[in-house]
């Protein structure tokens, strides 16, 4: 790993060559201020520039982006946008944060589940409370 990569978390980096920022005017309310400023951040980097993801994290992070997956085949890219704030460095660094989160949580193996089998103990708690609980209704009727 080069020692100026951004790190994503969880052994994931990417060269920060590879991140495209453009900065572009925001929508909604502003005013003045919306309509003559470029505040809304855009964050587009290519699928094949993040690296520490292996192709099962890679189908995970497909499913996971979502509306921000731009692009296919080699010019598969994922493209955050934020425009909360006034300040376009908080925007740009919200799009950063997202892109972390979203490569991380990607990167982390989902739990198999393993199906289990309930005990011997359980299962007679489970009954025994069954018939306190019938007993008790079967004692309402009889008043």
């Amino acid at each position: 790993m080069p020692g100026d990569a951004v790190r994503l978390g969880n052994g994931c980096w990417v060269v920060p060559a590879a991140i495209d920022f453009t900065f572009v005017r925001g929508s909604g309310p502003g005013g003045q201020h919306v309509n003559k400023t470029s505040t809304k951040a855009q964050l587009r980097v290519m699928l094949a520039d993040l690296h520490g993801l292996d192709g099962a994290a890679i189908d995970r992070l497909r499913a996971l982006a979502g509306s921000h997956l731009v692009g296919d085949g080699a010019e598969e890219a994922l493209l955050i946008a934020d425009h909360s704030t006034r300040s376009q460095a908080d925007n740009r660094d919200a799009c950063l944060a997202r892109l972390k989160t979203l490569v991380s949580m990607a990167a982390k193996r989902p739990k198999v589940r393993k199906p289990t089998k309930p005990t011997r103990g359980s299962k007679e708690r489970r009954l025994e409370a069954k018939k306190r609980e019938g007993e008790k209704k079967r004692m309402r009727r009889e008043f």
